[in-house]
């Protein structure tokens, strides 16, 4: 039985930028604070919604660094290290590993895309470079790539791939895939509008993007969820949906880093190709923002 790196709710923090493009550290520590008063009990550093597909390689290791001085032991610290390229994928891991990361999250090969065996292969590679837990990442509608519940159950036979990000949308495979993996592979969905059902299934926990704008509430959610408290799990659910879905009008993490400066951070914009959101989607934004209270 694998020992589940976090259980709950992890933020996919955010990454503030500078107006001339650089990350703002200062600002960056805030968040990290924020979510850690606030209840979440996982950081993801350096995953999609920090922008990690527009950082260099110093960067990318500087975001992870600082990251885990800041939290300096508070909660677990996961730390993106995938990538198309499974050597590169090997040195980025190593190096998390080497600055002390708890965990590391590791996406599917994306553009170049691969096969099932090609999934096995790719993963198996970095596991057996690196001895640290491993959250493989399932994010088709991203990578062109999707891992099928048999590639998990092959997976999970290893003994550093402890997890999954599962965010496929599919709650008929991710229950396929939590009966043939059992307790050999921990899931967390990466959708937060399916944490209630996919918990409800036995997942641990949800890696979220909502959490940056509520994190209380998303690690009550969850909390209530292992606690098995599901009726009133799925009633908060329901409640913040809306908010939720707002977070992704547009390309995550245009919306939700839109909505964190709304809230009175400092976190810039997106670094291209994204662009900022359009005027109307930001009215649109911020009315359902101040209807839960979270903006004047």
């Amino acid at each position: 039985m694998q020992e589940p790196i976090f259980t709950g709710s992890c933020v996919a923090i955010v990454t503030p930028m500078n107006p001339d493009g650089s990350i703002n550290y200062s600002e960056y520590g805030k968040l990290i604070d924020f979510q850690i008063e606030n209840g979440t009990d996982a950081i993801l550093a350096c995953g999609t919604t920090g922008e990690s597909a527009c950082m260099d390689h110093q960067e990318h290791c500087k975001v992870i660094e600082y990251t885990l001085e800041k939290v300096n032991g508070r909660v677990p610290v996961i730390a993106g290290t995938g990538s198309n390229d499974t050597a590169y994928a090997v040195e980025l891991t190593k190096e998390a590993k080497n600055m002390g990361a708890d965990a590391v999250l590791s996406v599917t090969p994306y553009y170049n895309k691969t096969s099932q065996a090609g999934l096995v292969a790719h993963f198996t590679k970095i596991a057996d470079s690196v001895d640290i837990p491993m959250i493989v990442y399932n994010v088709p509608s991203r990578t062109g790539c999707n891992i099928k519940p048999a590639t998990y159950a092959e997976l999970a036979k290893h003994p550093n791939i402890v997890a999954t990000k599962e965010a496929n949308d599919s709650v008929g495979a991710a229950a396929e895939t939590l009966a043939l993996c059992g307790d050999n592979l921990t899931m967390y969905t990466g959708c937060d509008d399916l944490t209630v059902p996919i918990m409800s299934l036995g997942g641990k926990g949800v890696i979220s993007v909502f959490s940056n704008i509520m994190p209380k509430e998303m690690h009550n959610i969850a909390q209530l969820c292992l606690d098995g408290n599901f009726a009133e799990a799925a009633k908060q659910h329901l409640h913040y949906l809306e908010l939720m879905n707002a977070m992704f009008c547009d390309v995550n993490p245009i919306p939700v880093k839109e909505a964190v400066n709304m809230m009175g951070f400092n976190c810039g914009e997106c670094r291209l190709p994204l662009v900022s959101l359009s005027d109307s989607k930001k009215a649109e934004l911020k009315a359902v923002m101040q209807k839960y209270g979270l903006v004047k």
